[in-house]
């Protein structure tokens, strides 16, 4: 067998080891004598197994103080502040059996942007590292154990519910869920990063992260790739606002070439890389919503699915149809999920520039073309974008294309957008006779993060020429259009105004 047939065999196995469905329906193995209907069960610490730490910006990496329900006396110790916000983090399946890479960096971060907080990270390794199946059915007697210690911690202090925030990891994201589904006030707020696909996907509210579960929940889905029930990460929406960067299903960065490489460079001990790199990505968007928030606030879009996003047509903020990724997320609630998209880069800080070009077709011969590479470069105030790569679906004569670009470059107010049309690798005989082009009068250009709407028009004469492998076609601001800096100017006070809540939930 090659090498290249084992390494795919060995990701099929990982995967599937990973993945493999088992319930328990046993309610005593879930709850013990306790039902979810009686309220007693709340003060009998007896049985929590669960560890609760608080960390400290000193020391952001290493569990030194640990809050026991029952004890007061801990709560001192560890030096709760009474009168900051609190922020409980909840970890996933583990294969060692420890900490991964990204708790103390998640805990570094909101130590950041909130220098007086409490974070509290929760211990539940234990039960974590056993078999995938095991560790999911654990999810409820953890999801119990949280709930406990929340209820008797703000209970003691008569600490105010609305400064509690969960956020939940993979399978920690199921334990919040059925942490605030179990406490016997509101929770706040849940977040959820890629809560976990296998044994939830068609699980009940009461059994994985749901809306009911918290004032508000804000989900963030990176590693949905596959069939339900055997994607690493939950496709359904479950929460208020669900947000699918780049689509959901796998991130920029964490294609299979990379992988390999990496593989290839540490062995097949870093097999669960593969696994995690997407899967991971919604902790690291949350941590760059935290520290990058000023300058590189990522913004994603309401839309039905991800192909009509990839087409444009989605770029809208009216009532509500845009928001914020991550921390500073604006509250919406409604009685359907919200389900929003957005592209990003591979690396932090994440955000890019959303534009949404619409250009109709001429040609003097009826054309009619598949998969064109083309090429557009973007010329502004700010800056410039050149030779942003895309490929049209379809590419025909009298026909109007609308479709998604992204720029990591500010560029500010438009005023320029060139577009070239590569050749592709496929030659057919009609390039011996003839030339293919077309000829095109105007763009429309839509930009997400400003909301403003640009009409160019063709720099020289009526029409700009495309020629396959030809010079590019050249576009300048068409005068008639100044009348979107005032849409632009109300999107901008809307978002950063009274209009626009700043304070995160």
């Amino acid at each position: 067998m090659g090498k290249g047939k084992l390494f795919i065999l060995a990701v099929w196995i990982y995967i599937e080891t990973f993945c493999t469905v088992f319930s328990f329906t046993d309610e005593e193995f879930i709850f013990g004598n306790s039902t979810i209907n009686s309220t007693d069960w709340l003060t009998d610490f007896s049985d929590i197994e669960s560890k609760f730490a608080l960390r400290t910006v000193e020391v952001p990496d290493d569990d030194l103080c640990y809050i026991e329900p029952g004890q007061a006396e801990s709560i001192i110790a560890c030096e709760f502040n009474v009168t900051a916000k609190t922020f409980v983090i909840i970890h996933g399946w583990t294969v060692t059996g420890m900490y991964e890479s990204w708790v103390p960096k998640l805990v570094n971060a909101l130590y950041e942007r909130e220098p007086t907080a409490n974070v509290i990270v929760v211990d539940w390794l234990h039960r974590a590292q056993q078999h995938y199946p095991t560790s999911a059915a654990y999810t409820k007697l953890v999801g119990r154990d949280v709930a406990k210690f929340v209820t008797w911690l703000l209970d003691v202090l008569d600490y105010p519910w609305d400064n509690l925030h969960l956020l939940g990891y993979s399978l920690g994201a199921h334990v919040a869920g059925i942490a605030g589904l179990l406490t016997n006030s509101k929770v706040n707020r849940i977040t959820g990063l890629d809560p976990a696909g296998p044994t939830f996907e068609y699980a009940d509210a009461q059994s994985s992260l749901s809306p009911d579960d918290a004032n508000f929940v804000d989900v963030l889905h990176t590693n949905t790739r596959g069939s339900p029930d055997r994607s690493i990460g939950i496709q359904r929406p479950v929460g208020h606002v669900d947000i699918y960067p780049n689509g959901g299903t796998f991130q920029p960065g964490c294609d299979l070439q990379k992988t390999m490489k990496m593989i290839v460079s540490s062995g097949l001990a870093n097999m669960d890389q593969l696994v995690k790199c997407s899967h991971e990505r919604s902790i690291h968007l949350f941590i760059d919503s935290l520290v990058n928030a000023q300058d590189h606030q990522s913004m994603a879009y309401r839309c039905n699915n991800k192909e009509s996003f990839d087409k444009g047509v989605c770029l809208s903020c009216r009532k509500n149809r845009c928001n914020k990724l991550g921390y500073e997320i604006n509250r919406v609630r409604s009685r359907r999920s919200t389900k929003m998209y957005l592209k990003t880069r591979e690396m932090m800080p994440y955000k890019v520039f959303h534009y949404q070009v619409k250009v109709h077709f001429f040609s003097k011969d009826a054309l009619s073309l598949t998969e064109q590479p083309i090429r557009v470069s973007l010329y502004g105030t700010h800056g410039e974008k050149e030779d942003i790569t895309h490929v049209l679906p379809e590419l025909k004569t009298n026909s109007t294309v609308s479709f998604l670009l992204t720029t990591d470059v500010d560029i500010g107010e438009l005023l320029m957008v060139k577009m070239g049309w590569d050749k592709d690798s496929y030659f057919g005989w009609s390039d011996w006779w003839r030339s293919s082009n077309f000829h095109i009068r105007r763009l429309r250009v839509k930009a997400g993060e400003t909301q403003a709407r640009v009409i160019f028009r063709a720099k020289e004469g009526e029409f700009a020429y495309l020629s396959r492998g030809g010079e590019p076609a050249v576009f300048v601001k068409s005068k008639e259009d100044q009348a979107t800096r005032k849409q632009e100017r109300l999107h901008k006070r809307k978002m950063h105004g009274s209009s626009f809540k700043k304070e995160t939930v």
